[in-house]
């Protein structure tokens, strides 16, 4: 038996790191298919950005790093920086994205200046290493079951309501005619990334966790039309690769979040290159025929 099968069975602290790479990467590969759907990479890239003041005001109130703390931090962030862009696009010219792109950015350089305010005690503890990057084996219980209920809360919106987040996007005004609150349901949706890519703070970091929000359905968009395949299958690639990620990590003292986000990568070039629905090898082939 290999060396890295029977650490994942003897060892507690790593079967804890599968199970929450396995709920992370399930839970943020579904949703990845909405966020591709949306065009919304851009704004899922602003938020992994915005969490990092969360974090350390969370780590700051606490007295200490953990999964609720870093939770219930980022998620404050997450949701002030997307209700005051809200707010500038609705009271100036700028649109949404604009407004995002300058409180991101404000919002990031606010968590590293209190980075340095952190109690010395506290900060001795933990590196900005951990905010930025995660380190997916050293996650506790709490981690876990923050995983859970957040993987169980949008799994279970995003399955009862899919038929009702794909004509918010695609036709919101079709949507607004049968009665659907269309703004409430962008809101939802918008609170739900916020949840997804705050429960991978602690295994990924900040930096990555956009990875496994964007390239899961990104990767299943590039080989089929469907858009239950891309939410079902992107949460298979997204567990996959989040396990496998964290094996490797383990096998070669890699860090994980890297890992995790490396391997998305490749995949997505695979599909890429290779994808018989819109890849590029098959796409030149296609295109070499038709002009015969």
């Amino acid at each position: 038996m290999p060396a890295w099968i029977h650490d994942l069975l003897s060892v507690p602290s790593l079967a804890r790191s599968l199970l929450a790479a396995l709920i992370i990467g399930f839970t943020n590969g579904c949703f990845s298919a909405y966020v591709v759907l949306r065009r919304g990479a851009l704004v899922a890239g602003s938020l992994s950005h915005a969490l990092l003041p969360g974090i350390v005001l969370g780590v700051m109130v606490a007295g200490k790093l953990t999964g609720w703390s870093s939770f219930l931090g980022a998620l404050f962030a997450a949701l002030i920086v997307v209700l005051a862009s809200l707010a500038v696009s609705r009271v100036s010219r700028l649109d949404q994205g604009t407004s995002l792109g300058v409180i991101f950015t404000v919002a990031f350089a606010a968590g590293l200046i209190l980075f340095n305010y952190i109690p010395g005690e506290v900060k001795s503890q933990v590196k900005l290493e951990d905010y930025l990057f995660g380190d997916l084996l050293m996650l506790d219980a709490s981690d876990v079951w923050v995983a859970f209920g957040v993987g169980m809360v949008t799994l279970g919106l995003c399955t009862a309501l899919q038929r009702t987040f794909l004509v918010t996007l695609f036709e919101p005004s079709v949507a607004a005619a049968q009665g659907v609150p269309v703004r409430a349901v962008q809101y939802l949706i918008m609170t739900l990334l916020v949840l997804v890519m705050v429960s991978a703070l602690r295994a990924v970091g900040c930096m990555l966790s956009l990875g496994l929000v964007v390239a899961p359905g990104a990767t299943v968009f590039l080989l089929t039309n469907s858009t239950r395949a891309m939410f079902w299958w992107g949460g298979v690639l997204g567990a996959v690769c989040a396990a496998g990620g964290m094996v490797i990590a383990h096998v070669t003292n890699l860090t994980a979040g890297a890992a995790i986000t490396a391997l998305l990568g490749a995949v997505f070039l695979l599909a890429l290159v290779f994808s018989p629905k819109s890849g590029l090898l098959f796409r030149r082939g296609r295109e070499r025929a038709a002009a015969r």
